[in-house]
Order: structure tokens, then C-alpha cells, then sequence
């Protein structure tokens, strides 16, 4: 009696777990779907006086990245895999990763990864809305969002990551400034909804971006509280998508620039389009 009420126990529990994991699924792929619409249908297209009167450096970029005549969609989709640390700079232990990503800054953003190292399997999600991860794709290991603290670290993400893959996003309006800070770096800054957010992007001679840096609004730190904390990632890689150019390779981490910087996201973009509404 007693051994089939724990089965019976058992099997209650593990379907909850399963409708949980669906839920979970179901939820990442409505928000990719909203994001995807949110293409521009007819986009204008690249033209040089566009930026002509931006700082230098952030002129060099976008004449860099994006091909004059390319319609400007600001909505990416990308599948990547590479290496992602759940550990510490003296020990990363990195997972091997894959995830599948769309990205519609200003907007918001979806990151769908799975990740394992030996018989660890982690798999989940981010967005500008949660933080969910699941080990061995039925136990819940990490759950957050839908706070004001989670929604400004989740913008300072996605803004940095239109510099990589959404140049078209960050073209100048009435939400996107530019700034200079010296000959190679360039200031941008996203207004939106009541988020702001900086971000300094060095570029090469060519204009080629080399280099992201912001400070980003965190608790990835030994207190577990949330401050403004050093982030910022390097570029590499370059490929053509659609009139864009591109990088493919990318490292990122926290305390960028200091001592404690080590890259808890390496990434290589195995597949970037840009989906039409």
C-alpha cells in the first residue's frame, strides 16, 4: 500500500515536472514569435549621409558593418555554440553549449541554450522577462525575473548585443544617441521604456568593432547584490549576412578590464538570419 502510494506520488510529481518544462518551452517560443513581428516589413535602406554626422568612430562602424543599399532590419535569429562557465576565473569549468537566440532591441531578446559537461546537463533560457534553467532537463535549478533589477541587467545585455549582431538598431533616433570618447571609441546610449543604458564600442582604423564595454547593473558577485559592475566582450570573425557584416566570435565576461575579467561566454555563430515578417 504504501509503495503504491509513493509511485503513485512519484509519477504526480514527475508530471507536473514535465507540464512545468512544456510550459517553460511554450512561453521561450510565444516570445520569440513577438519578436520576430517585430521586423520592419518595408525597412529603408543603408545610406552613408545617414550617419555622416555621428562621431567619427561610430560613423566607421556602421559604414563597416552595414553595406550602403541594405534594407535596415533591426530583428536578428542566430544559432551559436562554444563554451559557457558556470565556475570562477581560477576554476571555469566550461559547459559545451549550443543555444539559438533572437534579438529585437530595443524590444527585448530570447537565449535558448543546452549545455553539458560530462554527465552534467544544463538547459534553459533568457530573456528580459526571466532566468529559468533546468539540470538534466527536469529539475528546475535556476528561476528569476519580473523585477525592476532583472529587466536593467537584461537591457544592458541585449543593447550590448545590437552592437554585435543589430547594427541597424542602433542607427540614430529619438531612443539612440551617439557620443565620442576618443578617436577609436564610440559612446552609444538606448533609451526605452525608462531604461537607459551606455555602451563604448572601440573600433579599428576600418572601423572594424573590436571591442564592447558598459557598465551593466548586476549580481554577479560574491555579495549577490545588484550594482553597477564592469562588462564588456571582444569581437572576432568577421562574416557577410545580408548585407551586414558581422562578428562570429565572441568572448564576454564580467569585471572586463580588471583582474577578475575572465570570458564566461565564448561564442561562434553557426547561423544568422534576419526573419522576415
Amino acid at each position: 500500500m504504501i509503495g503504491t502510494l509513493l509511485i503513485a506520488l512519484l509519477l504526480i510529481g514527475g508530471t507536473a515536472l514535465v507540464g512545468f518544462r512544456l510550459s517553460d518551452h511554450w512561453r521561450d517560443h510565444k516570445e520569440m514569435t513577438r519578436l520576430r513581428a517585430l521586423q520592419p516589413f518595408d525597412p529603408e535602406v543603408f545610406r552613408a549621409e545617414i550617419v555622416a554626422d555621428l562621431p567619427d568612430a561610430a560613423r566607421r562602424f556602421f559604414l563597416f558593418s552595414i553595406q550602403e543599399g541594405t534594407p535596415l532590419r533591426t530583428v536578428v535569429q542566430l544559432e551559436m555554440q562554444g563554451s559557457f562557465s558556470l565556475g570562477s576565473k581560477a576554476d571555469p569549468k566550461y559547459m559545451q553549449m549550443r543555444a539559438k537566440q533572437v534579438l529585437a532591441a530595443p524590444d527585448g531578446f530570447v537565449w535558448t541554450m543546452t549545455a553539458q559537461s560530462g554527465h552534467l546537463k544544463l538547459s534553459g533560457s533568457d530573456s528580459g522577462s526571466w532566468t529559468r534553467f533546468w539540470l538534466a532537463n527536469v529539475m528546475p535549478v535556476a528561476r528569476s525575473g519580473g523585477t525592476a533589477d532583472h529587466a536593467r541587467s537584461a537591457f544592458g545585455r541585449y543593447v550590448a548585443e545590437a552592437v554585435f549582431w543589430s547594427p541597424a538598431a542602433l542607427l540614430p533616433n529619438a531612443n539612440v544617441f551617439w557620443s565620442e570618447v576618443s578617436g577609436d571609441i564610440a559612446r552609444v546610449t538606448v533609451e526605452y521604456r525608462g531604461q537607459s543604458q551606455s555602451v563604448d564600442l572601440t573600433v579599428g582604423e576600418d572601423g572594424r568593432p573590436t571591442q564592447v564595454v558598459f557598465s551593466r547593473w548586476t549580481n554577479a558577485n560574491p555579495e549577490s547584490e545588484f550594482r553597477l559592475q564592469p562588462f564588456g566582450g571582444t569581437l572576432a570573425e568577421f562574416k557577410s549576412f545580408d548585407g551586414f557584416r558581422l562578428p562570429t566570435h565572441i568572448e564576454a565576461g564580467n569585471g572586463f578590464g580588471t583582474e577578475d575579467y575572465f570570458p564566461f561566454f565564448i561564442a561562434d555563430v553557426t547561423s544568422l538570419s534576419f526573419p522576415v515578417p
